[in-house]
Protein backbone atom coordinates (compact mmCIF):
# COMPACT_ATOMS: atom_id res chain seq x y z
CA UNK A 1 0.00 0.00 0.00
CA UNK A 2 1.51 3.37 -0.84
CA UNK A 3 2.44 5.69 1.82
CA UNK A 4 0.17 8.88 2.56
CA UNK A 5 3.05 11.23 0.92
CA UNK A 6 3.12 9.06 -2.26
CA UNK A 7 -0.49 8.58 -3.19
CA UNK A 8 -0.43 12.56 -2.80
CA UNK A 9 2.07 13.01 -4.95
CA UNK A 10 0.39 10.35 -7.50
CA UNK A 11 -2.88 12.06 -7.66
CA UNK A 12 -1.68 15.61 -7.91
CA UNK A 13 0.37 14.15 -10.82
CA UNK A 14 -2.10 12.53 -12.55
CA UNK A 15 -4.82 15.70 -12.17
CA UNK A 16 -1.40 18.02 -13.58
CA UNK A 17 -0.96 15.51 -16.64
CA UNK A 18 -4.59 14.76 -17.50
CA UNK A 19 -6.12 17.81 -16.96
CA UNK A 20 -3.67 20.79 -17.19
CA UNK A 21 -2.58 20.55 -20.45
CA UNK A 22 -3.87 24.30 -21.71
CA UNK A 23 -1.28 27.19 -20.70
CA UNK A 24 -4.79 29.53 -20.32
CA UNK A 25 -5.86 26.90 -18.16
CA UNK A 26 -2.47 26.61 -16.01
CA UNK A 27 -2.45 30.68 -16.27
CA UNK A 28 -6.11 30.79 -14.61
CA UNK A 29 -5.08 28.32 -11.67
CA UNK A 30 -2.18 30.72 -10.94
CA UNK A 31 -4.83 33.53 -10.56
CA UNK A 32 -7.02 30.91 -8.45
CA UNK A 33 -4.35 29.91 -6.75
CA UNK A 34 -3.28 33.62 -5.66
CA UNK A 35 -6.83 34.57 -5.09
CA UNK A 36 -7.04 31.39 -3.00
CA UNK A 37 -3.89 32.22 -0.72
CA UNK A 38 -5.48 35.57 -0.01
CA UNK A 39 -8.33 34.06 1.18
CA UNK A 40 -6.92 31.87 2.91
CA UNK A 41 -5.37 34.51 4.91
CA UNK A 42 -8.05 36.69 4.83
CA UNK A 43 -10.29 33.87 6.06
CA UNK A 44 -8.93 34.25 10.16
CA UNK A 45 -10.40 37.57 10.23
CA UNK A 46 -13.49 37.55 7.94
CA UNK A 47 -14.64 34.17 6.85
CA UNK A 48 -17.44 36.01 4.89
CA UNK A 49 -15.56 38.08 2.61
CA UNK A 50 -12.93 35.55 1.90
CA UNK A 51 -15.40 33.00 1.05
CA UNK A 52 -16.74 35.85 -1.31
CA UNK A 53 -13.27 36.22 -2.56
CA UNK A 54 -12.55 32.85 -3.57
CA UNK A 55 -15.95 31.42 -5.15
CA UNK A 56 -16.35 34.63 -7.26
CA UNK A 57 -12.68 34.99 -8.56
CA UNK A 58 -10.89 31.93 -7.37
CA UNK A 59 -13.28 28.57 -7.90
CA UNK A 60 -14.49 30.79 -11.28
CA UNK A 61 -11.54 31.62 -12.80
CA UNK A 62 -10.26 28.05 -12.22
CA UNK A 63 -13.30 25.96 -13.74
CA UNK A 64 -13.64 28.10 -16.56
CA UNK A 65 -10.01 27.33 -17.29
CA UNK A 66 -11.77 23.49 -16.85
CA UNK A 67 -14.56 24.46 -19.27
CA UNK A 68 -13.63 26.34 -21.89
CA UNK A 69 -9.91 26.13 -22.44
CA UNK A 70 -8.32 22.31 -21.72
CA UNK A 71 -8.73 20.12 -24.79
CA UNK A 72 -11.20 17.96 -24.79
CA UNK A 73 -9.59 15.50 -27.48
CA UNK A 74 -7.71 12.22 -27.26
CA UNK A 75 -5.13 13.06 -24.90
CA UNK A 76 -1.67 11.75 -27.21
CA UNK A 77 0.99 12.17 -24.03
CA UNK A 78 -0.98 10.34 -21.73
CA UNK A 79 -2.61 7.40 -24.39
CA UNK A 80 -6.04 8.22 -22.87
CA UNK A 81 -9.12 9.62 -23.96
CA UNK A 82 -11.26 12.72 -22.76
CA UNK A 83 -13.82 9.69 -21.46
CA UNK A 84 -11.70 7.95 -19.58
CA UNK A 85 -10.31 10.54 -17.68
CA UNK A 86 -13.53 11.89 -16.59
CA UNK A 87 -14.54 8.25 -15.36
CA UNK A 88 -11.35 7.87 -13.45
CA UNK A 89 -11.28 11.26 -11.89
CA UNK A 90 -10.89 10.99 -8.63
CA UNK A 91 -12.43 14.29 -7.74
CA UNK A 92 -14.56 16.47 -9.11
CA UNK A 93 -15.20 15.43 -13.04
CA UNK A 94 -16.85 18.01 -15.62
CA UNK A 95 -19.93 16.36 -14.83
CA UNK A 96 -19.86 16.48 -11.39
CA UNK A 97 -18.75 20.40 -11.53
CA UNK A 98 -21.58 21.28 -13.44
CA UNK A 99 -23.87 20.05 -10.79
CA UNK A 100 -21.93 21.77 -7.91
CA UNK A 101 -21.20 24.78 -9.92
CA UNK A 102 -25.05 25.22 -10.88
CA UNK A 103 -25.69 24.67 -7.09
CA UNK A 104 -23.61 27.41 -6.36
CA UNK A 105 -24.88 30.00 -8.80
CA UNK A 106 -28.54 29.43 -7.56
CA UNK A 107 -27.94 30.06 -4.20
CA UNK A 108 -27.63 33.87 -4.43
CA UNK A 109 -31.43 33.26 -6.08
CA UNK A 110 -32.64 30.63 -3.00
CA UNK A 111 -31.34 33.21 -0.17
CA UNK A 112 -33.12 36.55 -2.20
CA UNK A 113 -35.55 34.22 -2.01
CA UNK A 114 -35.57 33.63 1.93
CA UNK A 115 -33.35 35.77 3.26
CA UNK A 116 -33.43 34.69 6.21
CA UNK A 117 -32.62 30.76 4.91
CA UNK A 118 -35.27 29.56 7.48
CA UNK A 119 -34.10 31.66 10.88
CA UNK A 120 -30.47 31.19 10.07
CA UNK A 121 -29.94 34.62 9.37
CA UNK A 122 -31.47 38.17 11.15
CA UNK A 123 -33.36 39.92 7.74
CA UNK A 124 -30.41 41.67 5.95
CA UNK A 125 -30.36 45.72 6.17
CA UNK A 126 -28.88 46.10 2.78
CA UNK A 127 -27.16 44.44 0.14
CA UNK A 128 -23.31 44.15 1.96
CA UNK A 129 -25.29 42.00 4.75
CA UNK A 130 -26.96 40.35 1.79
CA UNK A 131 -23.44 39.54 0.48
CA UNK A 132 -21.64 38.39 3.85
CA UNK A 133 -24.83 36.37 4.27
CA UNK A 134 -24.27 34.43 0.78
CA UNK A 135 -20.38 34.46 1.89
CA UNK A 136 -20.97 32.23 4.58
CA UNK A 137 -23.85 30.05 2.60
CA UNK A 138 -20.44 29.58 0.12
CA UNK A 139 -18.72 28.75 3.07
CA UNK A 140 -20.87 26.32 4.41
CA UNK A 141 -21.09 24.67 0.30
CA UNK A 142 -17.52 24.77 -0.18
CA UNK A 143 -16.79 22.55 3.16
CA UNK A 144 -19.94 20.53 2.55
CA UNK A 145 -18.65 19.94 -1.06
CA UNK A 146 -15.60 18.71 0.03
CA UNK A 147 -16.83 16.73 3.01
CA UNK A 148 -19.00 15.05 0.61
CA UNK A 149 -16.51 13.82 -1.97
CA UNK A 150 -14.20 12.86 0.32
CA UNK A 151 -16.57 10.60 2.61
CA UNK A 152 -17.96 9.16 -1.30
CA UNK A 153 -14.35 8.41 -2.08
CA UNK A 154 -14.23 6.38 1.29
CA UNK A 155 -17.23 4.10 -0.01
CA UNK A 156 -16.36 4.21 -3.88
CA UNK A 157 -12.23 3.72 -3.69
CA UNK A 158 -10.78 3.80 0.34
CA UNK A 159 -10.32 5.23 2.99
CA UNK A 160 -7.09 6.48 2.17
CA UNK A 161 -7.99 7.57 -1.56
CA UNK A 162 -10.11 10.14 0.35
CA UNK A 163 -7.76 11.58 2.46
CA UNK A 164 -5.13 11.80 0.17
CA UNK A 165 -8.05 14.04 -2.00
CA UNK A 166 -9.19 15.72 0.63
CA UNK A 167 -5.67 16.94 1.45
CA UNK A 168 -4.45 17.76 -1.75
CA UNK A 169 -7.69 19.95 -2.51
CA UNK A 170 -6.73 21.97 0.56
CA UNK A 171 -3.09 22.35 -0.57
CA UNK A 172 -4.08 22.66 -4.21
CA UNK A 173 -3.42 26.37 -3.81
CA UNK A 174 0.27 26.24 -2.63
CA UNK A 175 0.85 23.48 -5.25
CA UNK A 176 -0.45 25.28 -8.33
CA UNK A 177 1.30 28.53 -7.03
CA UNK A 178 4.16 26.79 -7.44
CA UNK A 179 3.62 24.40 -10.41
CA UNK A 180 1.75 27.27 -12.77
CA UNK A 181 3.59 30.40 -11.93
CA UNK A 182 5.71 30.55 -15.41
CA UNK A 183 2.42 29.85 -17.24
CA UNK A 184 1.35 33.37 -17.92
CA UNK A 185 4.73 34.46 -19.27
CA UNK A 186 4.83 31.64 -21.41
CA UNK A 187 1.63 32.00 -22.76
CA UNK A 188 1.96 35.96 -23.83
CA UNK A 189 4.78 34.22 -25.56
CA UNK A 190 2.68 32.64 -27.81
CA UNK A 191 2.72 29.13 -26.29
CA UNK A 192 -0.78 27.10 -25.75
CA UNK A 193 -0.08 23.82 -24.60
CA UNK A 194 2.46 22.50 -22.40
CA UNK A 195 6.00 20.84 -23.89
CA UNK A 196 4.53 17.51 -23.30
CA UNK A 197 0.80 18.16 -23.96
CA UNK A 198 0.00 16.99 -27.60
CA UNK A 199 -3.71 16.53 -27.80
CA UNK A 200 -5.92 15.16 -31.21
CA UNK A 201 -9.13 16.68 -32.12
CA UNK A 202 -12.17 13.90 -31.86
Amino acid sequence: MKSFREHLHEQRWDDHRYYHHSLVNQSLHFLSACTFLTAYVLMFKDPALASLLAWTVAMTSRQIGHFFFEPKGYDVANDASHEYKEDVKVGYNLARKWVFMTIWALTPVALWANPTLFGLFDKPAGVMEFLRHLGLVWLALGAGGLVFRVVQLFFVRDVQTGLVWGAKILTDPFNDFKLYRKAPGRLMRGERLDNWATVEAN
